[in-house]
């Protein structure tokens, strides 16, 4: 018998050549590179510093592409955009001290989207580590502690031998389900010094599967098969493992009405005779799931965007289906299933038995009339871009605009019809925190899994236009849509250079609504971006789907504003 233990992997030729034969000249750094490159990696993201050199010096001696940003966290906002369209962990290469902690916004958006982003960073050199002993530039007293509450998890190299484990071990931590970003630490010197240790060729970063329990699967497909009005709520976590497929049998072979998560948007078809779309911050939506005997939650901790500003409480059975254990029953008592999403949801389709109600379908027509006459007189389901959610919880309806103000409500819908008639359905988007974000979270229809994001999670500012390059660069040959507001573009403007220099196919729309009541001074964004050599255009609410369909449709990035106070 042959145990595990007993294996031994040996060698290949090429693999002994290129040990007892490794190029002259090569450090720490090319360590790390030839790690990434036998894990997989292909792009990585970052911006150069004294003490990160000699990792920036090793990436150009490799095939690896270097996208490099004007900031460290735009930097990050762009690894985060290319590790959610891919899937794949994506290096974040950053130096030390300030810059570094440059990252920390964009890395905790993407630990609230699970998007695995493994950022590389460096430190003083080992003889300075301690805190504050030996004076060096850059240095701080502890500067993984900076990290270790945001990211999934924290790992140190000290010695170049230790780089190869090192960076594997937090592959496979960014990868396995829930996946997220992840900090490596690695002192200058040791990026710097020359190495005698061979060249990295036999790495192996295997995510761990997160399969669900089976006796709390076949409780959940009872509950679920002998349920009177069963509904779904799927969240993020249904995009994150490619799970819509098997998330649209479930539902209709126990015909259950789906509701979508902000983050989970494009999970289930939107115009679906199930579908409830993502209404999430209606009373007539909470009202619906808390009616439910039956609710499964499919990826999604049910926080505040999801749970209507926590003024949900179900009344019947929950279960949730989680693969972030600290999500788990974190907000409401629930059967817990903690598995990955699609793995999940294959266990309950090989249980469940089909359950017949044809009154589903009107049930969901009701309720989308019921949020259509909220805010517009003449309510009509289908498509549902010409409605309004109401106001959140609380709070009094949509005031009637002032004299030579758009109406809010009316503006806005009528402004993202133009949007998606203009975008192609393919073609991700990327929404920053302004007015006009907020309304899409509810009324936008994204398509197709995986095409609409947004920085909901940590609320930070400035995401959608670096995102959207990271996820042009993901997907090369696919328009992409930025939206920002007048003081969210302002955080990203230098990268309009990074969009030229590598000639993305990003369209950025910066909506000028005049700020937030702050009234702050801002550039003339159309001759800002000609400057750049970037063809930018003024639009207005009448022409802003032609404009945009000339934009997406220009090789290249490209710039339309649209002057739309107090929408």
């Amino acid at each position: 018998m042959t145990h595990d233990h007993d294996l031994v992997l040996r060698p290949t030729d090429a693999q002994r050549a290129a040990a007892l034969a490794p190029p002259p000249g090569r450090t720490g750094g090319d360590l790390v590179v030839e790690t990434l490159c036998s894990l997989g990696a292909n792009t990585v993201f970052g911006l150069p510093g004294r003490r990160a050199l000699a990792l920036f010096d090793a990436v150009g001696r490799s095939d690896l592409r270097f996208i490099g940003l004007r900031t460290e966290n735009n930097a990050g906002f762009a690894a985060d955009a290319y590790g959610r369209m891919t899937g794949e962990a994506v290096p974040l290469l950053l130096s030390a001290g300030p810059a570094a902690l440059m990252a920390l916004p964009a890395l905790a958006e993407a630990a609230a989207a699970s998007a695995p982003v493994v950022a590389i960073c460096a430190q003083v050199p080992v003889a300075g580590l301690g805190g504050g002993r030996r004076g060096h530039l850059n240095e701080l007293r502890d500067q993984s502690a900076s990290f270790r509450e945001v990211v999934k998890s924290v790992h140190s190299a000290r010695t170049p031998s230790q780089i190869p484990s090192v960076i594997a071990e937090a592959w496979e931590s960014a990868l396995t389900a829930p996946p997220g970003p992840v900090y490596v630490e690695i002192p200058e010197d040791v990026l710097r010094d020359e190495t005698v240790i061979p060249q990295v060729t036999g790495v192996d970063a295997t995510p761990h599967e997160l399969a669900p329990r089976p006796e709390l699967t076949a409780v959940a497909a009872h509950w679920l098969e002998n349920a009177a009005r069963p509904v779904i709520i799927a969240g993020g976590g249904v995009i994150r493992s490619d799970a819509a497929g098997k998330l649209r049998l479930l539902a209709e072979r126990v015909n259950a009405p789906v509701v979508t998560t902000y983050g989970g948007k494009g999970a289930f078809p939107w115009t679906h005779p199930l579908s409830l779309q993502s209404w999430l911050e209606d009373r007539h939506t909470t009202d619906f799931l808390e009616d439910a005997d039956v609710l499964l939650v499919v990826g999604s901790g049910l926080g505040e965007l999801s749970s209507n500003h926590h003024t949900f409480f179900p009344t019947g059975r929950v279960v949730q289906i989680e693969a972030d254990l600290g999500k788990l029953e974190s907000n409401h008592a629930a059967l817990g299933i903690h598995a990955d999403a699609r793995l999940a949801l294959q266990a309950l389709l090989e249980t469940v038995a089909e359950r017949e109600d044809p009154t589903a379908p009107e049930r969901v027509r009701l309720l989308l009339t019921d949020i259509a006459a909220r805010t517009t007189p003449a309510p009509s389901p289908a498509p549902f871009l010409a409605q309004a959610p109401p106001s959140a919880p609380g709070q009094a309806p949509d005031p009637e605009p002032a004299a030579g103000q758009a109406s809010d409500p009316e503006t806005q819908l009528r402004l993202l019809a133009s949007i998606r008639a203009a975008l192609p359905p393919r073609s991700p988007s990327f929404w920053d925190m302004t007015a006009l974000s907020y309304r899409a979270w509810s009324a936008f229809d994204p398509k197709h899994p995986n095409t609409m994001h947004s920085a909901q999670g940590a609320g930070g500012p400035g995401y959608a236009f670096p995102a959207a390059l990271g996820a042009a660069i993901a997907e090369p040959g696919t328009p992409v849509l930025a939206v920002s507001g007048d003081d969210g573009a302002m955080y990203a403007i230098a990268e309009l250079a990074t969009a030229v220099q590598h000639a993305l196919d990003v369209t950025w729309l910066i909506v000028d609504d005049g700020g937030t009541g702050t009234e702050p001074t801002r550039p003339d964004f159309v001759a800002l971006a000609a400057s750049f050599g970037i063809p930018a255009t003024a639009t207005t609410p009448d022409s802003l789907r032609t404009d945009l369909t000339k934009a997406l449709k220009t090789p290249g990035p490209s710039l339309v504003l649209l002057p739309t106070p107090h929408i």
